[in-house]
């Protein structure tokens, strides 16, 4: 056979079958069975892809230190030690989470643009073996799709918007509705928050905003439009999180549901809710000091009184009659004019079983109303 120089010169053939891929990022969440952020464990923690885990190339403080080096030193030092260290910290992901996937197992790997520290991991899993997507742009091109998609996702479906005065237990209907198969947005779930002046949850504190964004879209993108989709009446803003315009605008042109319950019902159902701060009245007055603007020092002293002696009937029931009662009845006339049209709906007791009669009779309705 007679030599060929260019044979000599040329790059050997392209695998017949590549195991790593590029994958859009309005396609992360079907067809792979673990998501992967190679991101830093502070940009993980304000926001991710809902579902995955952090396993960092370079945490926090490797990135800073990498950094520095290229800036103040030498790029060439800098690219030599934050290779050894992304080379160490790949193999103790793959040693702490990966040895036992199966030669089947279908990761996503992803970073900020979708460079070189995606390119690292997604390199080293898919010489494995195993079949690797990688997000084409990163969190960067995903963070893109959420925004454009929650522009449009909301008017895609139809909205059965659940109203009713505070403590008439619509966050348990709507758990009971989802129990029982009806598809279900809860929004006060995505954002930590009950949408109260006292909403906050104990432990619990509030995702960023980007975050709380991101497991909305999720749920939306799991959610089908061939069905009705039950929600909360929820205001533009949640604790500190804002509720996307396009949702606002979609909810309040839908079809409304009314649950109607005696106080003494909802009574016992906000002191079932609220029962961290029966517990904890130094915290609740402190939430009910915000409140002084509103409705004057002579009140709120009382209602700071009534909580110190645990006179919790008497407290909730003010609180609903002097503050929640007519603040939300001047929300929902203002922004649901199909309210008229509503359903109305009767809660007669606090308790779990009645909640899932109620969400079965809801579920009936709404199925006749919509066939």
């Amino acid at each position: 056979m007679q030599y060929n120089p260019r044979h000599a010169m040329a790059s050997p053939p392209p695998p017949q079958h590549s195991r790593l891929s590029d994958v859009d990022a309005q396609d992360a969440l079907s067809g792979f069975d673990t998501i992967i952020d190679v991101r830093s464990e502070s940009e993980f923690a304000e926001d991710h892809i809902p579902g995955a885990i952090s396993c960092p190339v370079l945490n926090d403080r490797e990135r800073a230190d990498i950094g520095t080096l290229y800036k103040q030193q030498s790029p060439f030092d800098a690219k030599k030690i934050g290779a050894a260290l992304v080379a160490a910290n790949i193999s103790r992901h793959l040693q702490t989470h990966f040895l036992d996937q199966p030669r089947t197992w279908r990761p996503l790997v992803y970073c900020w643009r979708g460079g070189e520290r995606s390119g690292a991991m997604a390199h080293i899993l898919s010489r494995v073996g195993w079949q690797v997507g990688r997000i084409q742009g990163g969190y960067k091109a995903y963070r893109r799709t959420v925004i454009a998609e929650l522009e449009t996702l909301p008017a895609r479906f139809d909205w059965r918007v659940v109203c009713g005065m505070t403590g008439t237990g619509k966050s348990r209907l709507l758990r009971a509705l989802q129990e029982q198969g009806a598809q279900v947005l809860d929004l006060e779930e995505l954002a930590a928050h009950r949408g109260s002046v006292l909403g906050n949850l104990p432990d619990q504190p509030q995702p960023s905003q980007k975050m709380f964004e991101s497991r909305l879209w999720a749920r939306l993108k799991s959610l089908t439009p061939e069905r009705p989709v039950f929600v909360e009446s929820e205001s533009k803003k949640i604790g500190a999180l804002r509720v996307p315009e396009s949702l606002i605008s979609a909810m309040w042109a839908s079809r409304c549901v009314v649950i109607d319950a005696p106080v003494a019902v909802r009574v016992a159902l906000l002191k079932d809710e609220y029962a961290h701060f029966l517990a904890d009245t130094a915290t609740l007055n402190t939430q009910l000091d915000c409140l002084r603007s509103l409705h004057g020092a002579a009140v709120i002293d009382r209602w700071q009184a009534l909580a110190r002696s645990s006179s919790w009937d008497e407290l909730t029931e003010d609180l609903l009659v002097r503050h929640y009662d007519p603040a939300y009845t001047r929300a929902i006339v203002a922004h649901y004019p199909q309210l008229p049209q509503a359903l109305h709906l009767l809660l007669g007791d606090h308790g779990e079983s009645a909640m899932q009669a109620l969400a079965r009779e809801l579920a009936a309705k709404i199925e006749v109303s919509a066939g």
